[in-house]
């Protein structure tokens, strides 16, 4: 059976063109960059040259640049670099549809005396600001960190992150943006938009699982997370990951290229897919905002059945895509996000996100909008709550 992958923004495939270029630091380059010797720095060299293609996808400079294993660990030392930096201040503002590496990090530091404010987000999945900017009128001066998604990983929708980052800055505020899901596929400036730190993730970009990088812009002072040796000019200890380091480089150099790409052929796949779904499917509604979101990325709840159900027989046609609620996890509640929204139920516990890549075709959307409207079909006849 052909398999047709949209989960994109869970993982993607490493590229040919990035595989490749790993290939030789995993056997005859196996030299440790930080050595004195040629032989580890060649190997050096090739770290240096990924990390002035990783700082060019988001225009900041190589000396920015701080390789991590992930976009957990970036957020996470992110955070706790602003808490270490500012012992005194003990509020930190965030949004209530975060990933879990954001979300779950602000509860844990509840337990531990910090004020969390979890801003709203209207049903389109818009942040509402209003909290935000009268809590950072209010609160200026206790305010560790602001941490705010650039595009949230279920729906898509962006965040307004270049008025936030400037409105902080005004108040002497550290903001961070946890930009995972937006790199690659939208352009990021770092220094237009004035975010202070930020979070990528290699495998989002086609790159390997196991590398990220955080972004700590250049006058920003930053306690290791992770302490140890001198690598990365001692702010993150531990010998480099270079094949996959080197792998990111040559992703982030891909991704640059296919910006345009995304935006275009990309979001045509995308509306395509999302228009004919919701002209065959009945009681099919699009979560989220619809213009500002990312080209990519399709949340859609259909009415009256499982997310679960719904993945469950797409997989039997070679489907591969993701649910919008947390049955996965033992749980049938929807996800935080889709709750957040106050998305209906209904909607809500039957919603699929499809999640689109360079690799994905017309043919395979054309699979899809064929093997859709059956599986409704087929558990709306069994399901109590489909009004017949």
């Amino acid at each position: 059976m052909n398999i047709v992958y949209t989960d994109n923004n869970a993982t993607t495939r490493v590229a040919p063109e990035v595989l490749e270029e790993m290939m030789p630091y995993f056997s005859d380059l196996y030299g440790n960059p930080s050595s004195m010797h040629s032989f580890g720095g060649n190997v050096g060299r090739k770290l240096q040259e990924a990390r002035e293609r990783v700082a060019d996808l988001i225009n900041a400079t190589p000396l920015e640049i701080v390789f991590t294993s992930c976009g957990t660990e970036s957020d996470n030392a992110a955070i706790m670099a602003a808490i270490e930096l500012n012992p005194e201040k003990k509020h930190i503002i965030t949004s209530a549809v975060e990933h879990p590496a954001v979300k779950n990090l602000c509860a844990h530091l509840e337990t531990k005396g910090y004020t969390v404010t979890y801003l709203p987000v209207d049903r389109e999945g818009r942040l509402e600001s209003e909290l935000l900017y009268s809590t950072m009128e209010s609160k200026a001066d206790d305010i560790a960190i602001i941490s705010l998604m650039w595009a949230n990983n279920e729906t898509g929708v962006i965040f307004p992150v270049e008025e936030v980052a400037r409105r902080a800055s005004d108040k002497g505020i550290l903001f961070h943006t946890d930009a995972v899901q937006a790199a690659g596929k939208i352009p990021i400036d770092v220094k237009a938009s004035g975010v202070d730190m930020l979070s990528l993730s290699g495998h989002k970009i086609h790159a390997p699982k196991g590398i990220g990088v955080l972004y700590v812009k250049n006058g920003i002072k930053f306690p290791p997370f992770l302490k140890g040796g001198h690598q990365e000019r001692g702010r993150r200890g531990g010998t480099e990951n270079t094949a996959s380091i080197i792998g990111l480089g040559k992703a982030s150099e891909l991704a640059k290229g296919h910006l345009g790409e995304m935006d275009t052929r990309i979001r045509g796949l995308r509306d395509y897919l999302e228009s004919e779904l919701l002209a065959r499917i009945p009681s099919s509604s699009v979560n989220g905002e619809r213009r500002d979101r990312l080209p990519n990325t399709l949340s859609i709840g259909f009415d009256a059945v499982e997310g679960e159900s719904i993945l469950l027989l797409m997989d039997q046609v070679g489907i591969c895509a993701s649910s919008g609620s947390a049955c996965t996890s033992g749980s049938l509640d929807p996800s935080h996000v889709l709750m957040a929204m106050k998305v209906p139920f209904e909607s809500a516990h039957g919603t699929i996100r499809f999640s689109l890549s360079l690799y994905n075709t017309k043919e395979e959307m054309d699979h899809i909008i064929e093997a859709m409207p059956p599986i409704i079909e087929k558990l709306r006849a069994i399901s109590p709550f489909w009004k017949k």
